[in-house]
């Protein structure tokens, strides 16, 4: 199927007009942690709101002040920020919020259905976001909808090259056994869906995401674009992790991969952290899962020695924007780090 030439998914590292989180409000997500966590969102709206306007969605008047509050002992700005005042459940961003394409150079938004990654109970107020942002950005909302079926689809399971080829992987899309999101739908289904409603000519289907995630295969855990031809991938080194063998997996699958247009994928291999455990389970701390915003790349970072070598590989990548670390060991306890809390809004 041909791709609508009109049609474009942006890469994240085109130009936003803006950047959208949810300032943190399900204890639940953090237990034990979410003191730190607000402090943790304050850093990262400190570093965006300098170069980029910032929604931030909050769930009522006394939560606003609570992140207002953050920023004033924070010494942040808040002249970039402005607030969406609307109840969630969860507030990952990444994964209800709408997808952002661009048509004839105009925004506007597709609405896939969010419903709790398929797995958790708690959706039914974020499967709403999508209308409430189209509503505040007064942006065109479109349905996905395909066979008379509303599409799931979270933003964390895909990743573009701005150019018409898109990630993801088999373990989140295709499983029919585990958090099925679209249950019958085959690689062909998807191809006709991303193409109609994101304009991509190719997608480049990898086995399966990292251990220790809970959307069971993100691929913003695994392998991002950096570029139009080049993407990061996680490796890991020691043959006795369980992350070992599904990601030279992975590599293989690369080594002779194109895009659309041909031209053959560059793999950068890109460090995985050791093992970071909280309370009896794995997490699922990746590099791979930065934010590449107008003027600077976030990247999380667990106090591990290979941060220095996942922070200068990235800078390599991104030599016109800084990359600045986050601390994430708190953060990841929410099963998700940088990319899964924002999502880029593109040039209006």
């Amino acid at each position: 199927m041909k791709n609508n030439q009109a049609l474009q998914l942006p890469a994240e590292w085109e130009e936003h007009d803006s950047t959208l989180i949810a300032w943190p409000a399900n204890k639940e997500d953090w237990p034990g942690k979410f003191t730190p966590i607000q402090w943790v969102y304050g850093e990262i709206v400190r570093h965006l709101s300098r170069n980029e306007k910032i929604w931030i969605v909050v769930q009522d008047a006394a939560h606003k002040k609570n992140a207002e509050r953050v920023f004033w002992k924070n010494y942040i700005d808040s002249l970039n920020i402005q607030f969406i005042i609307k109840k969630t459940d969860r507030g990952w961003m990444r994964d209800s919020s709408p997808a952002f394409v661009k048509r004839k150079n105009k925004t506007e938004a597709v609405h896939f259905l969010f419903n709790g990654w398929a797995k958790y109970d708690n959706w039914k107020l974020d499967k709403k976001i999508p209308e409430q942002i189209s509503k505040t950005l007064n942006l065109p909302l479109t349905i996905a909808n395909y066979n008379e079926r509303h599409v799931v689809l979270e933003g964390g399971a895909i990743d573009s090259n701005g150019c018409g080829t898109l990630l993801t992987t088999e373990e989140c899309l295709l499983d029919e056994k585990t958090q099925i999101r679209n249950p019958g739908f085959t690689k062909s289904d998807y191809k006709a869906v991303f193409n109609k409603y994101l304009g991509i000519e190719k997608i480049i289907w990898l086995r399966k995401g990292i251990a220790g995630d809970d959307t069971h295969g993100h691929v913003d855990d695994l392998c991002r674009f950096v570029n139009e031809k080049t993407v990061v991938l996680c490796r890991e080194e020691n043959p006795n992790d369980e992350n070992y063998s599904l990601l030279n997996e992975n590599a293989e699958r690369l080594q002779n991969e194109t895009i659309a247009t041909g031209d053959k994928l560059e793999v950068i291999s890109l460090p995985m952290p050791s093992p970071l455990m909280f309370d009896g389970m794995k997490l699922p701390a990746s590099y791979a899962n930065f934010y590449i915003a107008n003027e600077v790349v976030l990247v999380p970072t667990f106090n591990d020695e290979k941060d220095r070598t996942a922070l200068g590989i990235l800078a390599e990548l991104f030599p016109e924007r800084k990359v600045i670390g986050i601390h994430a060991v708190d953060l990841v306890w929410g099963l998700g780090t940088l990319h899964c809390l924002s999502h880029e809004i593109p040039g209006m």
